[in-house]
């Protein structure tokens, strides 16, 4: 499945408030056996989101929920943002995890730090993970922690965030993963943009040395 460019939009955020959240968490082992990108967002924090025991392929209609678990607080309910602390997906490099948040719909994720591999995967398929000074981080979740959900607008074609309540945060995003986001090119994406030249290519080898494609 392409990645698809990242469009400016609001959303009420989901205060997760724990720190040194790793792959396992985000999703577990069992879930790792299949490689299609899609079909994660059920198990999403698996362990922590229901009573039982997850595997793959059960559906999970009417799986006991951790009712103590924001995830199933109805106020967050189709959120795409996800607030958290220090150290973001640290742990195993799997890629599931990544899969897993953006399937089940979030596209930026606030912390003040991430782990590296985590951080590059998420960026590879359309997560922006935005890095905050823990003193901002804080304020955050002491808006998020109000009766009212805490709400942002993400502009990052303009690379800022307008929390209700607060002064616009100006975010940092280097010049290659942006134009990435913003036109929703990963890797096969951006291979492809060279199409012609690759193309140009492979007519002249074949010209030179017919042999090798026989």
């Amino acid at each position: 499945m392409p990645m698809q460019p990242f469009e400016n939009f609001t959303s009420v955020v989901v205060p997760l408030d724990r720190a040194n959240i790793d792959t396992d968490a985000i999703i577990p082992k069992q879930f790792l056996k299949s490689i299609q990108r899609t079909g994660f967002g059920p198990y999403l924090f698996d362990e922590w989101r229901y009573l039982d025991h997850g595997e793959p392929g059960m559906d999970c209609t009417d799986r006991p929920l951790n009712k103590d678990f924001v995830l199933n607080d109805p106020r967050y309910q189709g959120a795409r943002i996800l607030l958290a602390r220090h150290n973001f997906g640290c742990g195993s490099s799997r890629e599931h995890a990544p899969w897993a948040l953006a399937d089940y719909g979030f596209r930026v994720l606030i912390a003040p730090s991430f782990a590296d591999i985590f951080h590059q995967n998420a960026m590879k398929n359309g997560i922006l993970p935005v890095v905050l000074d823990s003193a901002l981080v804080d304020e955050l979740f002491a808006l998020a922690g109000d009766e009212e959900p805490l709400t942002i607008e993400v502009d990052l074609h303009n690379l800022r965030l307008s929390p209700n309540g607060r002064a616009q945060i100006e975010i940092d995003i280097d010049p290659f993963h942006h134009r990435c986001l913003i036109h929703g090119l990963d890797d096969i994406g951006l291979t492809l943009e060279h199409a012609d030249a690759i193309t140009a290519y492979e007519q002249q080898r074949a010209a030179e040395a017919p042999w090798l494609f026989a």
